[in-house]
Formats: C-alpha cells, structure tokens, sequence
C-alpha cells in the first residue's frame, strides 16, 4: 500500500496547520466526535502543479484551502473528527482507475470531484459513496443526474458554464479581433463535454449570424498542441476560442505559448490561462462553496437530494500589454466592461 500512495497521494507536509486546537475544544464548539470521516478529493492535475498548490494554501478562495476552512467553521476539523485525502491522476487515462481504487479503499463519507471527466469515472465506480463535483458541465446531458433541481442518486455539485458561453467567447473574441474571417475551436474531444458539442452549437448559431467560419480544433496530446494552434497563423484572418477542458488546463501553458508564438488571439474560459499569460478570458468568478454540501453530507443528507448550483457571476479578464505584443487595439467598450485589466 505505500508504494501506491506514493504514486497518488499528495504530501500533507504544511499544509494546514490547526495549531493550539485540542480535541476537547473542537468538541465544546459542535464537532462530532463518534468517529473520524473521510473526506476524498480527487483531481487530473500533477500534485506540482502550481493550481494543485494553490488550493491547498488555507484561504477561503482556495479550493481546497476554503473547503478545510469552511468546514472548521461547521464543526469539522482536520485531524480532529475528519481526514482530508487527496489523489491525483496526474492527467493520465490510464491511471484515473487506480487512483479512483484507491479512496474508495479508504472508504471515504464523500467523494470531490475536479472535473466533469472525473466525476463520470468515479460515478462510474461507485453508486453509493456520495459524490460532490467542484465544477462539471452539462450534469444533466452527462447523466449525473436526473435534475438540477433534484439530482436524485449519490451526485450533486456545482457547475461551472452553461453551453451559451460558447457563441458569448466568440461575440468577446470578434470584439476584440473584428476582422477575423474564421475562429478555431480548440478542445480535446475525450476531455471536454460532449466531445465538444455542447458549446460548438451556439459558437456555430453566433458564427452564422456574423459571417465567421468555424473551424474545429481537436487536440487529443500535449505535443499537437503547437501544430493545431499554428493551423491558424496564416490568411485569412483567425483567432481561437479555447473551451472549457480539463487536459486545456493541464496543458494551459503549452496552449498560451502556442497562441503567442503563433500570434493567434486566444480567448480561454478560465482566468488559469490569463496567468499564464493569455490575451482574456470570461468565465465563472470563482467561489469555493462545496464545504457547504459536505457538511450537510457528513451529518446525514443525501447528496441526490441537494440540487446543483450555478455559477453566481461570470467575470471577464482582458491582458492588454499581451494585446499590444498581437497589434491589437482594443475597443473601449470591450475595456469598460473587463472586470480586470492586466498590464
């Protein structure tokens, strides 16, 4: 067993530190104390990689980070009435059913999931261990669940885009770049929803109101990357919409390096791909409020009885020293409504 944690297990050294806190006193404050429970956490991302890294540092807008102290603020503390346990894939295939093996050999209370493809991997192994997706797409066209409003199973979460988004990335990105002629759409078919399709359709119906071809990207391994983005370097005029991915995120800096070797404006869905040095994004503002479903969880509701949640704000981040290194001149009123501007 030690080899295998070694593979998968992150290291909890630093992590959270409850210093000064006793058993005793969590107690005294409304932690339960009949037994320790397993919170599990899984994820695609190398357990180096800097996002993995920040959402453990203990803030309330890390992802991991808030779920800990969101928890504290309900009873629940690390070491003390539950133990966070977290694994990842390190975006491989074929080790997500290992390490999905692997927590539910911990037996574990709930189960968090990162991403749409993980959530369907664990749904997949288990249909009893309550599941808790931290962002996923299309829960309903995924089969996750019956409803938003009533989920019905053992999986309830959040989500974090609606297939509108897509023909909203182009309007954003046509904006910025008004005479492009063709849009490529980059997006690993195995990793995103739907093969792509559930943001295609409105990128498309956006297109065909404005004259813009729409030309598919498919990226299925990290060395494609830097051909498929060159694709559109030459006439007629392009630029690119990244979708929402889980391997676009994993490989973001190989993506953002691509686009600015190429000289390809790019919008991307998260704001991962700003700091790595992206022209924009427009996405959901990022809220951590899982800790808010594992407590109820934890003392006994049902996650197919807890429904869905949609993102409560969409923010839009423009990069504008990175639109001056492309030679574009962003319009005011794309400007005006940038939620930040980075230099």
């Amino acid at each position: 067993m030690t080899e295998r944690r070694s593979a998968f297990a992150v290291d909890r050294r630093g992590f959270i530190g409850l210093a000064g806190a006793t058993a005793a006193g969590w107690i005294a404050l409304g932690a339960t104390s009949d037994r320790m429970r397993i919170v599990a956490s899984l994820t695609a991302l190398p357990l180096d990689d800097e996002l993995t890294r920040r959402s453990m540092i203990d803030s309330a807008t890390s992802r991991l980070g808030g779920l800990v102290v969101g928890l504290r603020q309900r009873g629940w503390v690390e070491g003390v009435n539950f133990r966070l346990e977290l694994r990842s894939t390190f975006g491989a295939p074929d080790r997500l059913k290992a390490a999905i093996q692997e927590l539910l050999d911990l037996k574990p209370d709930v189960i968090l999931t990162g991403s749409t493809v993980e959530t369907a991997a664990v749904l997949a192994a288990t249909k009893t261990v309550p599941i808790v997706f931290a962002t996923a797409n299309d829960p309903v066209g995924n089969g996750f669940v019956e409803s938003l409003a009533h989920p019905g199973g053992n999986v309830t979460g959040f989500t974090n885009s609606t297939a509108e988004m897509g023909g909203k990335w182009l309007q954003l990105i046509r904006e910025a770049v008004p005479d492009i002629v063709r849009v490529g759409i980059l997006f690993n078919p195995a990793t995103t929803p739907r093969g792509g399709r559930f943001f295609l359709e409105s990128i498309e119906q956006e297109a065909a109101s404005c004259g813009v071809s729409v030309i598919p990207a498919p990226v299925d391994a990290p060395a494609g990357i830097d051909e498929v983005v060159g694709r559109f370097s030459e006439p007629p005029k392009a630029a690119m919409v990244a979708l929402v991915d889980s391997f676009l995120v994993i490989n973001r800096k190989a993506v953002v390096a691509a686009a600015d070797k190429y000289r390809v404006p790019t919008i991307y869905p998260f704001h991962y791909f700003m700091d790595a040095g992206g022209l924009m994004s427009y996405g959901p503002t990022l809220e951590v409020r899982s800790a808010d479903y594992v407590d109820l969880i934890l003392r006994g509701t049902k996650a197919g009885d807890l429904p869905v949640q949609s993102p409560r704000k969409y923010e839009l981040l423009i990069n504008r020293t990175v639109a001056r290194t492309l030679g574009l001149t962003l319009p005011f009123t794309l400007l005006a409504r940038a939620d930040e501007i980075r230099e």
